[in-house]
């Protein structure tokens, strides 16, 4: 078990409409919203990118420019912070991804570890949308893996399935990747893992020894009995607008600093510090 919990905030995600919810999406909100949760306790700012036009906020965006000046934004406010950057596509083109990667070179970038269905039925027993693929075929994971090993970016190995956890040890084993293991459970997604605190001792025997690991949990006030569960069990953090807007009482966030206040509380009752910025490079093997 580590000491010290490392807490990553996700600032916004892929889809979420700023006009419905208070998502950041310019470099100037970015920054904002990272000092918040900075100054909470989050080490390390998952990022994803956003259109920058008038009401266009809403659409994902893959401009190496946008993504540096929203790297430099949040590196200004919050000094130290550890960069974790996006790069889910699904579909054959992903080269905007590892453009960014490649021209921006943050310390972590996800790497999703396998393909999942992503399903979601509403309560009228219809598609909330049309069922799709998120595809991430081994050919697909090796590109990605090839360029974070090119420019020094640690992979988070974004797991939605059990199977997934048990592909990335096969990734090590043909020798894709050799360095540091970062684990991240993705448990809430309605076609993935359940948000369900039993489903942890799984898959931590099921990862890697020597892998650290974390837990996105996705939806609403139910998750955060899984988030101290994970802080129990030696995982570490993360939480943001990406993944909820809601704290365990039922209460609407306004902030991603008011879900790291939250997220810490749960390091904190299970007797754990918080990572500086600086344990947290040590923690995972940054080499900058």
């Amino acid at each position: 078990m580590s000491d010290k919990a490392v807490i990553t905030c996700a600032l916004n995600g892929v889809l979420t409409d700023p006009k419905q919810h208070n998502v950041p999406v310019t470099p100037e909100q970015m920054a904002r919203e990272a000092k918040a949760a900075f100054d909470a306790g989050a080490s390390i700012m998952h990022i994803h990118l956003r259109q920058q036009a008038p009401n266009k906020g809403h659409l994902p965006s893959w401009d190496v420019a946008v993504s540096k000046e929203i790297q430099q934004a949040i590196r200004e406010a919050c000094p130290g912070v550890i960069i974790n950057h996006t790069s889910g596509v699904s579909g054959p083109n992903y080269s905007g991804a590892l453009d960014c990667i490649r021209e921006t070179r943050p310390e972590i970038a996800a790497c999703n570890a396998g393909s999942l269905n992503y399903l979601k039925v509403k309560a009228d027993n219809t598609w909330a949308w049309p069922p799709m693929m998120f595809d991430n075929a081994v050919e697909k994971v090796k590109d990605y893996l090839d360029v974070m090993n090119e420019v020094g970016t640690i992979p988070e190995f974004e797991c939605f399935d059990v199977g997934i956890v048990r592909c990335v040890g096969m990734y090590t084993q043909v020798g894709m990747y050799s360095g540091p293991l970062e684990y991240n459970f993705v448990m809430g997604v309605a076609s993935g893992m359940p948000a369900d605190p039993e489903l942890l001792p799984i898959l931590i025997k099921l990862k890697r020894p020597e892998a650290h690991w974390q837990v996105t949990a996705i939806g609403r006030e139910e998750i955060w009995p899984l988030h101290q569960r994970c802080a129990e069990l030696g995982g570490h953090l993360r939480t943001g607008l990406e993944d909820t807007f809601y704290l365990a009482n039922g209460k609407k966030v306004t902030s991603n600093g008011q879900l790291i206040e939250a997220i810490a509380a749960c390091a904190r009752r299970a007797g754990r510090e918080i990572a500086s910025p600086a344990e947290a490079r040590k923690i995972f093997g940054t080499n900058r």
